[in-house]
C-alpha cells in the first residue's frame, strides 16, 4: 500500500479522522517535516486505526515532526515506535504539547517499554538534582532549587510519556492498569524524594530534623492516577540529642512545605501535582508535622473512627524511612482494632452515603470514582470487610485494593465471582480514569458528555461508539452497586464487629466461658459442634469460620441456642456439598441472621431444615411474604407434570409446598406477618397442594371424572394455623357408580399420598364432616349430596357448612355443593330451642371429650374455656341465629362474621373487642406452640424453657413466660363472660 498513490482523505477517514479535510492538512505537514511525499502513504498511517482520537495524532505529529523531524523519522521508520507515539499523541494532547516542546524525550517512545523499579526511578529522579549526603547522612540537592525544581517537572513528564507509551500499547489496556498504578505511584515517591532533596538544599538547619513522609489514599496504596492530589502525613523527630523536639518540628514544618511548593507550583517547565496533608491529624487545622509521640497521643486518645480507616494504607514513601516504618508500626494495632469500635460499621456506612449525597446531582450518574457503583464503593467494600476480618487474620493486612480484594477472596470472606467482577470492574473504572485524565493532564473523575470526548475514551478501551463507553459504564456500575450493597451492608459484617478482637482468638478454656456466658448450658457440645465446622483448611470451613462469631451471637439471642447450634451443624453438613449455602449465608443479606432465629426458636423449622437442608433457600429472598396461592398452585402443576410416575409428581408437589411452608413457618418465627395473613396463606397453600396433587392422580386414570373438594372447618374459613388438619369434602359429578368407584379411588389415593411420611409436616384431608360423618361414603355425587342435605341433615352439619368453600378440583361442582345447602347453613328462621339445646349439648360434649385429663382446661388454648372453639362456635351461634335475614353475616370467616355482628347490633363494642382479641390471643398461641414443640398441640407449655420461646414467637422477648400465661388467661376470661351470655344464654 505504501507503493501506490491513494485518496488520503477518504483513506485517513476509514482509519478514524472525524474531518478528512482536516486530517490530510496535518498529514501533508507532516510529510512536509520528513521531507517524505504527501501525496503517499508511508506505512506509520495504519497505526492510526487503533488511536483514541485520530485528528489529535494527526494535529500532534505535525507539531513534533515539525520540532525534530530526524528522530520523528527514525520513531515512524520502525512499526512497533510508531505505534506507540501515535497511540500516545491520539491520547494525551498534554504529553503531545510536551514532546513538541522537549523532542528530546521521543527517547521514551522508542525505548524499551517495560516498568521501572522504584530504586530505579529514585536514582534517576536524585541525578537530575544532583542529590548527595551530607555530613548527616540526609540527601541534599547539589543544583540550585530553582533549577533543579523545574529538572525534576521535566523529569516527571519524561516519566510519564514512557508510563503512558506502556499503558497505551496494550490493546486490553485493563490487563496493565494495576502495574500502571503502582509504577505512578513509585513515581510519585521518588518526586517527593527528590523534592525534599532540593528543600533541604533551600532549608538552613536542615540537618535538625529528620522527616518521614508518609503515603495515604490512593498513593499508600500504590494505585496512583496519572493526575491525583497526593495525601501524605509528615512526621519528625530530632536528629541529634542537642536537638529538642520544638526546634525539629519547626524544621520539619519548613520542609514539608517547601516539598509541597515544588510539586504544586508552575512554571514554564510545567507543574507536577498538588500534595494533600489534609489526612493528618486534626486536618487542616492541625500542624502540618507532628513528632512519634505526639501523632501517638492523637491516635490513642482523639482520633475518630474514619481516620485508622485512612490509616490502612499509611506506608513510607520519602525521607527517613525507618521513622516512617515506626509511625507505621505505632498505628498498627490501632488500625486493626478500629473494626471493633462502637457504631464503626454504621459510621462507615454513612460516610459512604455523604460522599455521595454531596455529588451536584447532574455528575451523580458520571462520578467514575465517587458516584454509585464506582471506584470509591469497590473500595469501601473492601475497606470495611479488612477492617472487620483483619483483626484476626493477617492475610487481609495489605493496603492495595487490588491486593484486598484477592486477600478476601482467598480467605471465603467474599465470594470468587464477587471479587472477581468487583477486581474486573475496578480494572476497567480505573482505566477509564487514567484515559480521561491522560488527555490533558487534569484531575477529573467524570464520565466525558460531549460525543466526540466520550468516541475517543470509547476507542481508549477498545470499543467504536460513544454510546458504548456509556453502555459499558452504566452496566459495570450497576454491577459493582449490587455487590456492593449485597457486602457492604450485610448483617454478617455489622455482627463480627461487635465481637471483641480478643474473643476472636480465644483459648478453648476461656471459649468455654464465652459461651457460658452467652446464654449456652452445654459448652463441651457447643465446643465440639463448632470444632466440627471450623476444623481444617478448606474453603467451606474459612467461611464456616468466618460465620460462627456471628451466628453464634445470632444463636445467643433465642430461646434455645445449644439446639440451634447443634441443628446448625447439622444443616451446615447435610448441605456440605452445596457450593450456594455458605456464600448464601455470607451474602445474602439477614439469611444467617434469619437461620439463626429460626433454628434457636422452632423445633418445627429445625425438623424440616434437617430432614431437607436445601429448604433454608428460602432465607435468602429478599421478600419473605407468602407467596400468591394461584402462583404456587401453578408452579406445583408445572413440577408435577414432569413426572410420568404419580408418587413422584406428588412428591414434587410436596416439596414445593414444603417450601412455601417453611416459608410461612418464618414468617410467624420472624413475626413478619400477623395470624390473619398466616391463616390465608396456610389454607391457600393446602388449596394449592390439593388441587395439583389431585390432578396428578387423576391423571392416572383413563377419563376420570370431574372431582370437586369442598374446603371445610378452618380451611374453609381461611383461618388454617401451623398444626391444623385440613377438613374436607369430596364431590363427584353425576355419572353413575362407575365414576363414583373412580373418583373414590382417586380421592383415597391422593389422601393416602398427601399424608404419607415426609420431610414436612403431613397434609391430612380429613372427611369427618361428610353427611353421616365417618360411617357415610367418602364421595358422594352433587345429587347425592343434595338428597341427603334435602332430607336427612342434622343441625351440626348445618353448623359445619357455615364454613364449606371451594378448597380445590373442579370449582363449578363445589359451587353447584355449597350453593344447594344455602338454606342450611343460613337458615331463615334461625335455630329453634331444640336445635339450640343440640348445639350446646355437641359442645359440652366435645369441651370433656378433647381436653386432656389430667390438664387445667384454662391453659388448652383451642377447647379451654374463651379458647378458640368458644369464640367460633359463640359466633356460628349467632350466624345461625341471624344470617338467613342478614346477607353480611354469610361468611366463611370467623373475624369477618364477628364484625358483621357488631356492625347489626348482635354484640357491643367491648364484647367484640374480647371475643376479637381472644382469637387472636389463641390462635397466635397455637401456632407459636406448633414451632417451638414441632407437632400440634393446643396446651400451653409446661417446660419454661419451651414457654419462654412461645413468649418469644409472641413478641413478648425473652424472660416473658409468665407473661405469656397471664395474657391469654387474661382474654380469655373477658371472652369467657361474652361466651357465657351469647352463646349459653347465661
Amino acid at each position: 500500500m505504501a507503493d501506490r498513490l491513494v485518496t488520503l482523505e477518504a483513506e485517513l477517514v476509514r482509519h478514524g479522522a472525524a474531518d478528512g479535510a482536516r486530517a490530510r492538512r496535518f498529514h501533508d505537514m507532516t510529510a512536509a517535516a520528513l521531507g517524505a511525499d504527501p501525496r503517499r502513504w508511508a506505512g506509520w498511517e495504519d497505526e492510526l486505526e487503533d488511536a483514541c482520537d485520530v485528528d489529535q495524532a494527526l494535529s500532534a505529529m505535525a507539531d513534533v515532526s515539525a520540532a525534530a523531524p530526524e528522530a520523528t523519522r527514525s520513531c515512524l521508520a520502525e512499526p512497533d515506535h510508531a505505534r506507540r507515539l501515535i497511540r500516545l499523541l491520539g491520547a494525551s494532547t498534554e504529553l503531545g504539547r510536551h514532546l513538541a516542546a522537549h523532542p528530546e524525550d521521543l527517547a521514551q517512545v522508542v525505548a524499551d517499554p517495560r516498568a521501572w523499579t522504584a530504586e530505579d526511578l529514585r536514582e534517576d529522579l536524585l541525578a537530575t538534582v544532583e542529590a548527595r549526603p551530607d555530613g548527616s547522612g540526609l540527601l541534599v540537592a547539589g543544583a540550585d532549587p530553582t533549577t533543579g525544581a523545574d529538572a525534576l517537572r521535566l523529569a516527571n513528564r519524561r516519566h510519564l510519556v514512557r508510563i503512558a507509551c506502556r499503558d497505551l500499547d496494550r490493546d486490553d489496556p485493563t490487563t496493565i492498569t494495576e502495574s500502571i498504578a503502582a509504577e505512578l505511584a513509585d513515581l510519585a515517591d521518588a518526586v517527593v524524594e527528590t523534592a525534599l532533596a532540593l528543600a533541604r538544599a533551600a532549608t538552613p538547619g536542615h540537618d535538625a530534623a529528620r522527616l518521614a513522609i508518609l503515603a495515604m489514599g490512593k498513593c499508600g496504596a500504590r494505585e496512583l492516577n496519572y493526575i491525583s492530589d497526593v495525601d501524605v502525613i509528615h512526621v519528625v523527630a530530632p536528629t541529634r540529642d542537642d536537638v529538642s523536639s520544638s526546634r525539629a518540628v519547626e524544621v520539619g514544618q519548613r520542609l514539608a512545605a517547601a516539598v509541597a511548593r515544588i510539586c504544586s507550583a508552575h512554571s514554564a517547565a510545567g507543574s507536577i501535582w498538588q500534595v494533600d496533608a489534609a489526612l493528618r491529624p486534626e486536618g487542616d487545622a492541625g500542624p502540618l508535622v507532628r513528632t512519634l509521640e505526639s501523632m501517638g497521643e492523637y491516635y490513642r486518645s482523639w482520633a475518630r473512627n474514619w481516620e485508622f480507616q485512612a490509616l490502612l494504607k499509611a506506608r513510607p514513601m520519602a525521607g527517613d524511612r525507618q521513622l516512617g516504618e515506626d509511625f507505621c508500626s505505632l498505628v498498627a494495632p490501632l488500625v486493626w482494632k478500629v473494626g471493633e469500635q462502637d457504631g464503626f460499621v454504621a459510621q462507615t456506612r454513612a460516610m459512604r452515603t455523604r460522599v455521595v449525597d454531596h455529588i451536584p446531582r447532574r455528575d451523580r450518574d458520571r462520578e467514575i470514582k465517587l458516584g454509585p457503583g464506582g471506584l470509591r464503593d469497590v473500595e469501601f467494600t473492601a475497606q470495611l470487610l479488612q477492617l472487620v476480618h483483619g483483626r484476626q487474620d493477617a492475610s487481609l493486612r495489605v493496603r492495595s485494593t487490588f491486593d484486598a480484594l484477592r486477600a478476601l477472596s482467598a480467605g471465603g470472606y467474599i465470594g470468587r465471582a464477587d471479587a472477581n467482577r468487583l477486581l474486573a470492574a475496578y480494572r476497567l473504572e480505573r482505566t477509564l480514569e487514567h484515559r480521561v485524565q491522560l488527555y490533558r493532564l487534569r484531575r477529573t473523575h467524570l464520565l466525558p458528555e460531549a460525543p466526540e470526548d466520550l468516541r475517543r475514551l470509547a476507542r481508549a478501551v477498545g470499543l467504536h461508539r460513544a454510546e458504548d463507553v456509556r453502555d459499558l459504564w452504566r452496566t459495570t456500575s450497576r454491577s459493582v452497586l449490587r455487590t456492593h450493597n449485597r457486602v457492604f451492608y450485610s448483617p454478617l459484617v455489622e455482627a463480627v464487629s461487635r465481637i471483641p478482637s480478643e474473643e476472636l482468638r480465644m483459648t478453648t478454656q476461656a471459649a468455654q466461658v464465652r459461651l457460658r456466658a452467652l446464654g449456652f448450658h452445654d459448652e463441651a457440645s457447643a465446643l465440639r459442634h463448632i470444632e466440627a465446622l471450623t476444623q481444617g483448611t478448606s474453603r467451606s470451613v474459612r467461611i464456616q469460620a468466618q460465620l460462627m462469631p456471628a451466628m453464634l451471637g445470632w444463636l445467643a439471642e433465642g430461646p434455645n441456642p445449644d439446639h440451634g447450634l447443634l441443628a446448625f451443624r447439622q444443616v451446615s453438613e447435610g448441605l456440605g456439598t452445596s457450593p450456594w449455602y455458605l456464600r448464601a449465608l455470607r451474602d445474602e443479606g439477614a439469611m444467617a441472621q434469619r437461620l439463626a432465629a429460626v433454628l434457636s426458636g422452632s423445633r418445627l423449622a429445625v425438623d424440616m431444615l434437617v430432614r431437607a437442608p436445601d429448604t433454608v433457600q428460602v432465607l435468602t429472598d429478599d421478600d419473605l411474604a407468602p407467596r400468591d396461592g394461584a402462583e404456587v398452585r401453578t408452579e406445583m402443576l408445572r413440577v408435577a407434570r414432569r413426572h410420568p410416575e404419580v408418587a413422584d409428581a406428588v412428591r414434587a408437589i410436596r416439596a414445593v409446598r414444603r417450601r412455601e411452608l417453611f416459608r410461612v413457618l418464618v414468617d410467624v418465627v420472624l413475626g413478619i406477618i400477623d395470624v390473619e395473613a398466616a391463616g390465608r396463606a396456610l389454607s391457600d397453600l393446602a388449596g394449592a397442594t390439593v388441587d395439583a396433587a389431585l390432578d396428578a392422580v387423576s391423571r392416572t386414570v383413563e377419563n376420570p371424572p370431574r372431582i370437586g373438594v369442598v374446603a371445610m372447618g378452618r380451611w374453609g374459613g381461611a383461618e388454617l394455623s401451623l398444626g391444623s388438619d385440613a377438613d374436607a369434602m369430596f364431590v363427584v359429578e353425576d355419572g353413575g357408580p362407575q365414576a363414583v368407584a373412580a373418583a373414590t379411588e382417586i380421592v383415597a389415593r391422593l389422601r393416602t399420598l398427601l399424608a404419607a411420611p415426609g420431610p414436612e409436616p403431613r397434609l391430612d384431608l380429613d372427611a369427618g364432616l361428610r353427611p353421616e360423618g365417618r360411617s357415610g361414603p367418602l364421595v358422594r355425587t352433587l345429587s347425592s349430596y343434595r338428597s341427603y342435605y334435602a332430607g336427612w341433615s342434622s343441625t351440626w352439619e348445618s353448623q359445619a357448612l357455615l364454613r364449606a368453600a371451594h378448597g380445590a378440583g373442579d370449582e363449578d361442582l363445589t359451587g353447584a355443593l355449597v350453593g344447594s345447602v344455602a338454606h342450611l347453613r343460613w337458615p331463615a328462621d334461625g335455630l329453634d330451642p331444640a336445635q339450640r339445646t343440640q348445639v350446646r349439648r355437641l359442645k359440652a360434649r366435645m369441651e370433656k371429650e378433647r381436653v386432656k385429663r389430667g390438664t387445667d382446661p384454662r391453659l388448652d388454648v383451642k377447647m379451654g374455656p374463651g379458647g378458640l372453639a368458644d369464640v367460633e362456635w359463640t359466633v356460628q351461634m349467632m350466624q345461625l341465629d341471624h344470617a338467613g335475614q342478614m346477607e353480611s353475616l354469610r361468611t366463611t370467616s370467623t373475624l369477618a362474621a364477628l364484625d358483621a355482628a357488631h356492625e347489626a347490633g348482635l354484640v357491643d363494642l367491648e364484647q367484640t373487642q374480647a371475643l376479637r382479641a381472644a382469637w387472636i390471643d389463641a390462635s397466635r398461641l397455637r401456632n407459636a406452640i406448633v414451632c417451638v414443640r414441632g407437632r400440634a398441640g393446643d396446651v400451653m407449655p409446661s417446660d419454661s424453657g419451651d414457654l419462654d420461646a412461645v413468649a418469644r414467637i409472641m413478641g413478648l422477648g425473652p424472660g416473658a413466660s409468665e407473661l405469656v400465661v397471664e395474657n391469654h388467661l387474661r382474654s380469655a376470661r373477658r371472652a369467657g363472660k361474652v361466651v357465657e351470655a351469647i352463646f349459653w344464654g347465661s
